[in-house]
C-alpha cells in the first residue's frame, strides 16, 4: 500500500475535536447525575473515542493517552459497570478542558501544560482504580463458557483512516489463546484488487479468562469503521440475579443484556449531505458576487435610457438577470450564516462554574438559539454577552437566602433569548434577580463628575452605566465590578453597527436588548445627495426627513446651529461643512434635513436631496484607502461612482461632545 500523507488531515482532525469536545461538554453538563441517559453516556463516549482514534492515528500520543483515561471511565460507565456520580461528571469536565488545550496546543506545535495533564491524569487513573459494587449472582450448574467467538468484517475504505486490522488481531494475544481464521471470498482477482482496499475479514476462537469489554476495547479504535460481533464460545445457561441495592452516587451497578449480549451501539455515518469549506473561499465567493451585484446595477441604470419598444428582449433578460442576481446573493450570503447557539452554548458551563464560585443557585434558558446570524457577527458579539452574563451572575442575581426572604425561587433564572426583528437580530440578556439601583447610580454619577439631565428618566439613568470605569460593585472580584465590562460592551455593538438599551425593574430583575444587523456585508441604506456627491445613511439609523421652516433653526452664542423638532433642540450637521465640499444648498432652509439617532442621541443631517433606498454592498475604506473620520465603509452605485457610508454613531457622538464642550 502507498504512503499516505496525513498531514493534509489535521486541519480536519483538530476542528471535528474541537467540536467533540464542545457536544461532550454540553452532554455533561445537562446529564442527569440520578438518572443518566444512555444516549447521553454514548454521546459522550462517541466523541471521546473518536478523539482517541483520530490522535493515534497522526500521531499526537500525548493526546491520544489523555483521552484513552478518559475513554475508559466512559467506557466503565456506559456498560453499567460503573454509576455516575457528579465528582465524575466534575472530573470529566475538567478533562475536556484539558484534552481542550492540549489540541491547541498540538495545532500551534506548543508544548501542553504538563502539570495540568499529569493532575488529572492521576485522578482519571485513581477514579479508574476504584472496585465495582458486589452484585450476588446465582446461577444454574452448567459448564461455564470457555471463551469468546469475536467476529470482526472492517469496512472496504478502512486502510484509508491509518488503521491495520492485523495489528488489531495481534492484540488479543495478549488476553487469551487466540485461533483466528481469515475469509477470503470477497477477495478480487488481482486485475480487479486495489491496495487501499480490504476485501478481508476475520473470526477468532479466544480461550481465556476475559470480559467482553476487554476485548471491545481492543477494537474500540475501529469501531466506526467495521462490524464487530462478540458472544461466549459456549452461551451460558439463564441466571437467576439477585436484586441489586439501589444505586449510590459513585458505586458501580451491574446492568444485565438479554443473552448475555451487549447490543451494539449505534454507528454515526458520514454526513453526505455537508462539506467543511474554508471561511476565506465563503469571503471570496461572496465579494464576487458583490461585484456581479454592482455589475447587474450598472446595466440596469444604462438600460433605463433605453427605448422599451425596441429594446423588449432585452429588457426583460435584464429584469431576469436582476431577480436572478438577487436571489444569488441571498443564497450566497445564507452560507455565511450560522445559529447564535454558536454563542449560546458556552454559556450552560460558565454558569455552572460561577454560580458554585459564588454561591448561587442559578438556571440558564436559551430561547431563539437556531436564529440565525452572519459568522463574522457571532464572533464578535460573545464578548460583549460574556459580560453581560457574567454581570447579571455576580449583581443581578441574589444569592438563596436572598432570594426566599424576598419572595422568590431560591434559583434565580438567566434567559438568553434571540429573535429576528425586520433586518435585524435582537438578543436579550435576562434575570429574575434584585434590578439596576438608580439611587446608587445617580450617587456614583454624581461622584464621577457626569452630566446627567435634570430630572432624568430611567432610560437616561441607566445609559450610565456605560461610562468607561464606572460601577456601583461594593468590592472588586475577580468575576466583575472593575468598571470596564458594560464600556467594552458598548463599544463592541457599536463597532457592529449596533445598538443596546436596557430595561430594568427594582425586584424583579433587568434586561439588556441587543440589536444587530444580520450581516456585515450588506446594509440597507438611504443614498442621500450632497452638491455632486452621494452618501449612504444606514436605514436604521434614520428617524425622518424633513425640509425646515423658517425659525426652526437657531444659532448659539458658540456658533453652533440647532433645530427645533417637535419641542426638541438637535444640532445641525451640514454635511458639506462636516467634510469640506460643496453644495446646492448652503442654507438649512433651502436643502432637507436627515434625522439620525444612535445612542440614544439625535441629530440633524443636512443633505441637498434624497436619492432613494436601496441595499449596499459594504467596502472596507481602511483596507483600500485610509481611515477617514465619520465614514464607515464605501460602496460602488450601479454608474460606478463610489458613495461613502455614514458612520452615524461617530457623527452623534462629536457633536454631543461639542454640545457639552
Amino acid at each position: 500500500m502507498s504512503n499516505i500523507d496525513l498531514s493534509r488531515f489535521h486541519r480536519a482532525f483538530f476542528d471535528e475535536s474541537l467540536e467533540g469536545l464542545d457536544a461532550m461538554e454540553a452532554a455533561l453538563l445537562r446529564l442527569d447525575v440520578g438518572q443518566a441517559d444512555a444516549e447521553t453516556i454514548n454521546l459522550i463516549f462517541r466523541a471521546a473515542h473518536s478523539i482517541k482514534g483520530g490522535a493515534g492515528t497522526f500521531g499526537f500520543t500525548a493526546v491520544a493517552g489523555f483521552t484513552h483515561l478518559l475513554e475508559t471511565l466512559l467506557e466503565r460507565v456506559r456498560s453499567g459497570q460503573r454509576q455516575v456520580s457528579q465528582a465524575d461528571v466534575d472530573l470529566l469536565l475538567r478533562s475536556v478542558d484539558v484534552t481542550r488545550a492540549m489540541l491547541r496546543a498540538a495545532d500551534g506545535g506548543d508544548a501542553a501544560d504538563v502539570d495540568a495533564v499529569a493532575r488529572l491524569s492521576a485522578e482519571l487513573e485513581q477514579a479508574l482504580e476504584m472496585k465495582p459494587a458486589a452484585v450476588a449472582v446465582v446461577a444454574a450448574a452448567a459448564p461455564a463458557a470457555t471463551g469468546w467467538k469475536v467476529r470482526f468484517l472492517p469496512k472496504s475504505e478502512i486502510f484509508a483512516s491509518g488503521n491495520d486490522p492485523l495489528r488489531i488481531l495481534r492484540e488479543l494475544d495478549r488476553l487469551g489463546q487466540a485461533s483466528i481464521h481469515c475469509d477470503s471470498e470477497a477477495l478480487p482477482t488481482l486485475a480487479d484488487a486495489t491496495p487501499e482496499t480490504c476485501y478481508l475479514s476475520w473470526t477468532v476462537e479466544l480461550r481465556g479468562d476475559c470480559d467482553e469489554g476487554a476485548i471491545r476495547e481492543i477494537f474500540a479504535w475501529v469501531e466506526d469503521e467495521c462490524e464487530l460481533h462478540v458472544e461466549p464460545l459456549i452461551p451460558p445457561p439463564a441466571q437467576t440475579i439477585a436484586a441489586p441495592e439501589a444505586p449510590v452516587a459513585g458505586k458501580p451497578t451491574l446492568r444485565v443484556v438479554e443473552g448475555g449480549k451487549e447490543p451494539l451501539h449505534e454507528r454515526r455515518s458520514g454526513d453526505a449531505s455537508s462539506i467543511r469549506v474554508g471561511t476565506e473561499k465563503i469571503d471570496a465567493l461572496i465579494n464576487l458576487v458583490g461585484e456581479l451585484v454592482i455589475t447587474q446595477a450598472m446595466l440596469q441604470q444604462i438600460a433605463g435610457a433605453l427605448d422599451p419598444v425596441q429594446n423588449e428582449k432585452l429588457l426583460q433578460g435584464l429584469s431576469l438577470l436582476d431577480r436572478n442576481t438577487r436571489m444569488l446573493q441571498e443564497a450566497v450570503m445564507s452560507t455565511r450564516m450560522l445559529p447564535v447557539d454558536a454563542v449560546f452554548s458556552r454559556f450552560p458551563r460558565m454558569v455552572r462554574d460561577l454560580s458554585a464560585k459564588l454561591g448561587k443557585q442559578i438556571r440558564l434558558e436559551t430561547v431563539g438559539e437556531g436564529t440565525e446570524l452572519d459568522k463574522g457577527v457571532i464572533e464578535r458579539i460573545a464578548d460583549p454577552l460574556t459580560h453581560l452574563v457574567r454581570n447579571s451572575l455576580d449583581h443581578g442575581l441574589e444569592n438563596a437566602e436572598q432570594r426566599l426572604a424576598a419572595g422568590k425561587d431560591p434559583t434565580g433564572t438567566i434567559t438568553l433569548r434571540a429573535s429576528h426583528q425586520g433586518g435585524h437580530i435582537v438578543i436579550e440578556v435576562m434575570d429574575d434577580g434584585r434590578g439596576l439601583n438608580r439611587e446608587r447610580i445617580l450617587a456614583k454619577a454624581a461622584e464621577r463628575g457626569l452630566a446627567v439631565p435634570a430630572n432624568p428618566s430611567d432610560a437616561d439613568v441607566w445609559q450610565l452605566i456605560f461610562a468607561p470605569g464606572f460601577s456601583t460593585a461594593e468590592q472588586v472580584t475577580d468575576v466583575s465590578g472593575r468598571g470596564v465590562g458594560m464600556d467594552v460592551v458598548k463599544k463592541n455593538v457599536q463597532s457592529l453597527s449596533g445598538q443596546i438599551e436596557i430595561e430594568s425593574t427594582a425586584g424583579k430583575g433587568s434586561c439588556v436588548r441587543i440589536r444587530l444587523p444580520l450581516t456585515l456585508a450588506i446594509l440597507d441604506g438611504m443614498s442621500v445627495r450632497v452638491g455632486e456627491d452621494i452618501f449612504i445613511v444606514p436605514l436604521n439609523c434614520v428617524v425622518e426627513s424633513l425640509q425646515p421652516q423658517p425659525g426652526q433653526v437657531r444659532t448659539l452664542s458658540a456658533g453652533a446651529r440647532v433645530v427645533k423638532v417637535r419641542n426638541e433642540y438637535l444640532p445641525l450637521a451640514p454635511l458639506h461643512d462636516l467634510f469640506n465640499i460643496r453644495a446646492d444648498a448652503a442654507e438649512p432652509e433651502a436643502g432637507i434635513l436627515v434625522l439620525l439617532e444612535s445612542e440614544g442621541r439625535k441629530v440633524a443631517a443636512q443633505v441637498d436631496e434624497l436619492v432613494g433606498q436601496q441595499q449596499v454592498v459594504i467596502k472596507s475604506l481602511e483596507a483600500n484607502y485610509r481611515r477617514v473620520g465619520g465614514i464607515s465603509g464605501a460602496t460602488i452605485l450601479g454608474d460606478g461612482r463610489v458613495a461613502l457610508i455614514l458612520d452615524v454613531a461617530e457623527l452623534v457622538r462629536g457633536y454631543a461632545r461639542a454640545a457639552a464642550a
